[in-house]
């Protein structure tokens, strides 16, 4: 689950991680308000406005602007509240359809009074399975052009590893802020920072913290201007104050559907739908449909319980991208009898009506036989399969036509 920015920054706020002040806003109204309390409390009306969408690279999308004054906020503001924000992160990148921009985060300019006094640095955290340990990547080339940096010249991209079962050290802060080239208050707050960013990916169960940039200021201060989070979609029931969080319009709305109904989808881009019980015989279905010719469309685990209501809906979900061809079901009857999966999918098909894409249904385990015979009398266009081979060369087969 991914969170906004001003939601990431919430949490970094609740470990004592300094960040940017600002104040959210739905509306013109709302900002300008944010706008009144920010100029009361920094003296200034120097303000940066900042759409709140689930992609990066949103400054050079037009979606992060500063403003001078509360004529330039007004203009600004109406200006990015409703937009369709295209960034290279955004559904179809620039040439894409965009994310409509419903929130807004006002905040101080953390740059003034001396711009040129200050320096931005990149800092994420997130786990490296090749490893077994979570990383922490940084550098001193921070600000909207990372990847570029990463591309272009890696060795300015430093990496330190964390063993989970010691956890993080402070001499590797001390570390990491002499490798970012600082000295005095900046060196303690940035090894102090490091340490907190840490404690608050660990104890919040994120999968993946970005700071960029982590600004040290004019006068020393280390700050975190701008906030990625992405959270362990597991560990969620361990935090339902963030859980609440949850920004359902930013997310796929097919994904939404099958979280509401206990089925694990994820959308992809292929012809060939899928219809599982089980992640590992999904990823293996997966590795079926590409040998045949064909590329997933999907992900999508029904789970153990795979009755006539559930596959009646999965199979509703899967019919809603235009790009399938083809369904492939495939499941092993081990805890649920494969007769019975085979009937609730000829009761789905029936409830549904008319299906203009060819289904491979393929059944594997208790009373398999029976369910191969239920699908072949029903008098429905499904093509039947028991073995592995056999259903790759339907779906072969079936892309043809």
């Amino acid at each position: 689950m991914n969170l906004h920015e001003y939601q990431g920054k919430q949490i970094l706020q609740s470990f004592n991680i300094p960040i940017q002040k600002g104040i959210v806003a739905s509306n013109v109204d709302e900002a300008i308000k944010a706008f009144e309390e920010l100029k009361s409390t920094t003296g200034t009306e120097f303000v940066v406005v900042k759409a709140q969408i689930h992609a990066g690279g949103r400054g050079k999308g037009g979606g992060v602007k500063l403003a001078k004054n509360k004529e330039e906020l007004i203009q600004q503001a109406g200006n990015i509240i409703g937009m369709m924000l295209k960034t290279p992160q955004t559904p179809g990148g620039v040439d894409g359809p965009g994310k409509k921009v419903l929130k807004v985060l006002i905040t101080e300019d953390s740059y003034a009074p001396d711009f040129n006094a200050c320096k931005e640095y990149y800092l994420s955290i997130l786990t490296d399975r090749g490893t077994q340990k979570n990383v922490i990547i940084y550098s001193t080339q921070g600000g909207m052009d990372i990847e570029k940096v990463a591309e272009e010249t890696p060795e300015l991209v430093h990496k330190e590893f964390i063993d989970p079962t010691i956890g993080f050290q402070d001499f590797q802060g001390r570390k990491m802020a002499f490798q970012l080239g600082l000295s005095g208050k900046a060196f303690k707050e940035m090894a102090s920072i490091i340490a907190k960013l840490y404690k608050a990916f660990v104890d919040s169960d994120a999968s993946l913290i970005e700071i960029n940039p982590l600004l040290k200021t004019a006068d020393d201060r280390v700050i975190a201007v701008d906030c990625k989070f992405a959270m362990d979609d597991n560990a969620l029931y361990r935090h339902p104050d963030i859980e609440a969080m949850r920004d359902e319009s930013e997310e796929d709305p097919t994904e939404v559907e099958a979280r509401n109904n206990n089925l694990n989808y994820v959308n992809l881009d292929g012809n060939v739908g899928c219809m599982v019980n089980g992640a590992g015989l999904a990823m293996a279905t997966m590795d079926i449909i590409k040998m045949a010719g064909g590329n997933p469309a999907n992900f999508l685990d029904v789970g153990g319980t795979a009755d006539a209501q559930r596959v009646e809906k999965a199979f509703r979900i899967i019919l809603k991208d235009p790009g399938v061809k083809a369904i492939l079901v495939n499941i092993f009857g081990g805890i649920v009898r494969c007769d019975r999966v085979a009937q609730g999918i000829v009761d789905a098909y029936n409830n549904i009506g008319t299906i203009n894409v060819p289904i491979i249904v393929r059944l594997q385990g208790t009373n398999a036989e029976l369910a191969k015979k239920i699908i072949d009398e029903s008098g429905l266009k499904v093509h039947s399969a028991i073995q592995l081979q056999e259903a790759a060369d339907l779906v072969t087969e079936v892309l043809k036509d």
